[in-house]
């Protein structure tokens, strides 16, 4: 599929559920940034019920970026994409607040949204190496303009990394097994596409557990990850974006898989408590909270939004505002 149909085809997930709960923070006024802006699809929604927000869009992809920015041309004077990671959003926010001259409460920040993970347009377009259903380069950058490709880091590491990789990222209980036949094969030539890596994988995958699952969805979500460094930005990220909200601002995260799903749980759950000192009669002002959860525990999309698109299948919602600043 060409990017300009992934485009047209894009659904957002869980897209009415995002602007509900940002709706509040968002009534009047002051920008918000879609961390993961993808093909722009949240952000589409977001400014046109919005009519004086100020819309900053980040992605390390810059054929995302392009895209949306097509999409968005319309908002142009409300809407700014910026090729970031998102753990750089103090440093875009500062940047765009710079250019726009925005002050006051114009220059708030007043939502956030992280839809994490591989976006739509990354799956679909081949070349990208993303998916195991189809043979193509072993890349996974989601930044093609600089790292190391997921080919590389199998060429690299050793048995031991790589079993460490599959376990830690992809939770795989073959990982041991998928590390030897990867060292290998590779003694004989490169692994250098994905229908390459595949075939390994399914050749030292035991016949009892062929039928069970695909062989290389975890090794290939662990590769991604470990390509992209997902988890550890994630982690530097989100406390970064928390403080940057102002007072009644809200942010709302996605997670598609269990390790992102409990960073964005263990940081909320640490912006959420009370740290008065044990022992002491009662809560002190000074010790309360900076955030109230907006949601109990993670939401999941319905399950009719689930069979229509199923991306949404695996996706964890959480949210926060912020109450008060330090």
């Amino acid at each position: 599929m060409t990017s300009s149909l992934a485009a047209q085809k894009h659904t957002p997930v869980m897209l009415d559920r995002c602007v509900e709960l940002l709706a509040p923070a968002l009534e009047n006024g002051g920008i918000i940034i879609d961390a993961t802006l993808g093909l722009g699809g949240h952000s589409q929604a977001l400014l046109e019920r919005f009519q004086n927000v100020t819309l900053i869009g980040l992605d390390r992809d810059t054929n995302a970026l392009s895209l949306a920015s097509e999409r968005l041309a319309k908002y142009e004077e409300r809407f700014v994409s910026v090729h970031a990671v998102y753990n750089e959003l103090p440093a875009a926010l500062q940047t765009v607040r710079e250019e726009l001259g925005l002050i006051g409460a114009d220059a708030e920040l007043r939502g956030v949204l992280f839809d994490l993970g591989v976006s739509s347009m990354q799956l679909d377009e081949v070349e990208r190496g993303f998916a195991y259903a189809q043979d193509a380069p072993l890349d996974m950058r989601m930044d093609q303009s600089q790292g190391e490709t997921a080919a590389e880091l199998l060429a690299r590491l050793d048995a031991a990394a790589l079993r460490s990789l599959f376990k830690r990222y992809g939770d795989e209980p073959l990982a041991a097994r998928y590390a030897d036949a990867i060292v290998r094969a590779r003694q004989a030539e490169p692994i250098s596409r994905s229908g390459a890596l595949v075939e390994i994988l399914q050749e030292a995958t035991p016949a009892k557990l062929k039928n069970q699952r695909h062989p290389a969805k975890r090794v290939f979500q662990a590769l991604r990850v470990a390509v992209n460094n997902e988890l550890e930005v994630l982690a530097d990220a989100l406390p970064k974006a928390m403080h940057e909200l102002a007072v009644g601002g809200r942010l709302v995260a996605m997670a598609y898989q269990s390790h992102e799903d409990k960073i964005v749980k263990t940081e909320f759950a640490r912006a959420t408590r009370d740290t008065t000192p044990a022992g002491l009669p009662q809560q002190l002002p000074q010790f309360a909270p900076e955030f109230e959860l907006l949601t109990r525990g993670a939401e999941t999309a319905s399950e009719a939004e689930q069979e229509i698109n199923p991306r949404s299948i695996p996706v964890r919602l959480r949210a926060v505002t912020r109450v008060r600043i330090k």
